[in-house]
């Protein structure tokens, strides 16, 4: 645990502590603690502040606060709370303790002050934030019993946001201060609530959370990343802005994970844009902390159809490419390769999935043969002797000749069948095995 940490979270508290220090007249209200007049609505009257009655309550008290060695005022309070646990000063009290803890760097006892404040004053929220944010950076720092202390920071967390309407602001903090720790401590609470959605694959809650904590905390990477992982871990994934944090987290990652972090933020552009063009741009945004870029998504199945066209001539074109652009192109693209390839008789190598004596069905596209699913019907003009028909399964080599095809689902009719054996007649051989290109 990062005394720092504890600092940041509690910094407000210092003024508010020195507050409660100075010396209350006896049986005169003591100061009271800024919890204390939160707990009022904001319209309600004000209420007389606590009055110590007992003069040996009150000595115990002013001794133990005033005391200027750390361990001392530890000691005197912990006598004090032990002594008068009923005390109307309790509660301010245990946030001084809780702060001299604090100072001392005394996480755990720290921790224990605030769980004792938060049971005693339920809207305390410095002492929640403390243990939202304490319950969750342990649990990501692979706590063995991190489940646990989600749920707990999540309780935490909303708990503290309930109570954010109730925080007064305390006396001598100006706005901007007490505006710049309520925030500060409102990210802290919408982080433990975001992660622990996250683990729990609440996506909506924890993107709803973890944005917020991380339109305050941008270069905070325990609360970007998980950002990431939620956007992109809804249904259908947010690509826009999963890719987006996903690059910023990798911005902001330490040094050791910021290559892993790099590849699965380029894996996710590559993954929805089909493409590598424009990454290098949007790290680049992302690394400035520029504003978000926008990823264009990848071309559609007709788009990458027309791409295919423009890019090799139908003749030129492998089984797999014709199955693609006769399923998904447009009739314009679909026409341009059927005029050029029907009726011309084609050899390939393909797949038996079953026969009879003038009828194949073949599996001729890699992704096909894997399905064990025929993309083709060869039709013979005499019956094959049996002892030439091949077992399905087996791989072997044809010619036909394309005279029609249904698009969805794809299958292509060729006419003229032939078994190919020593030697092939002089046309274009298609390649054996080939992936049709994975539609978007």
């Amino acid at each position: 645990m990062k005394k720092i940490l504890l600092t940041v979270v509690l910094g407000i508290a210092v003024g508010a502590a020195a507050q409660t220090t100075s010396q209350p007249a006896q049986g005169q209200p003591a100061t009271p603690p800024a919890q204390a007049q939160a707990a009022a609505p904001p319209a309600a009257a004000p209420q007389a502040a606590p009055v110590i009655k007992d003069p040996a309550e009150y000595n115990a008290y002013v001794a133990a606060v005033q005391a200027t060695d750390p361990n001392a005022k530890i000691s005197g309070l912990e006598a004090f709370l032990n002594q008068y646990p009923n005390s109307v000063m309790k509660n301010q009290a245990l946030e001084i303790l809780m702060q001299t803890y604090q100072q001392a760097g005394n996480a755990k006892k720290t921790m224990d002050t605030a769980t004792k404040l938060v049971t005693s004053d339920s809207c305390n929220v410095r002492a929640l934030a403390l243990l939202a944010y304490f319950d969750r950076v342990i649990a990501q720092g692979g706590d063995p019993n991190a489940k646990q202390m989600l749920a707990d920071g999540k309780k935490y967390g909303q708990q503290g946001l309930d109570c954010m309407p109730k925080f007064v602001k305390p006396e001598g903090t100006s706005d901007a201060d007490f505006q710049k720790t309520k925030d500060q401590m409102t990210g802290i609470f919408n982080a433990a609530i975001g992660i622990s959605s996250l683990q729990d694959k609440d996506y909506p809650t924890a993107v709803k959370a973890l944005r917020t904590t991380v339109d305050q905390n941008p270069t905070d990477f325990s609360v970007v990343y998980p950002l990431a992982l939620a956007y992109l871990g809804q249904t259908p994934p947010d690509y826009q802005n999963g890719i987006w944090y996903a690059a910023r987290a990798a911005a902001v990652a330490p040094p050791a994970a910021q290559a892993q972090i790099e590849k699965y933020a380029r894996s996710q552009y590559v993954k929805f844009h089909a493409g590598e063009d424009g990454w290098a741009e949007l790290l680049a945004a992302a690394k400035a902390n520029g504003p978000q870029v926008a990823v264009k998504p990848a071309p559609s199945p007709a788009e990458q159809a027309h791409n295919m066209i423009a890019a090799t001539s139908p003749e030129k074109m492998d089984f797999a490419t014709w199955e693609f652009v006769l399923s998904n192109g447009s009739q314009e693209d679909q026409d341009q390769v059927w005029n050029a390839i029907k009726g011309k008789a084609v050899q390939m190598n393909g797949t038996v999935i079953s026969t009879t004596a003038t009828e194949f069905m073949i599996a001729g596209s890699s992704d096909d043969i894997d399905a064990k699913k025929a993309d083709i019907t060869l039709k013979f003009e005499d019956k094959v002797p049996v002892k030439l028909i091949p077992k399905d399964g087996a791989s072997f080599d044809f010619q036909g000749d394309p005279a029609s095809y249904t698009p969805n689902p794809f299958m292509m009719i060729m006419e003229k069948g032939q078994l190919l054996r020593a030697k092939a007649a002089p046309t274009t051989k298609k390649p054996p095995v080939h992936h049709k290109p994975a539609a978007q």
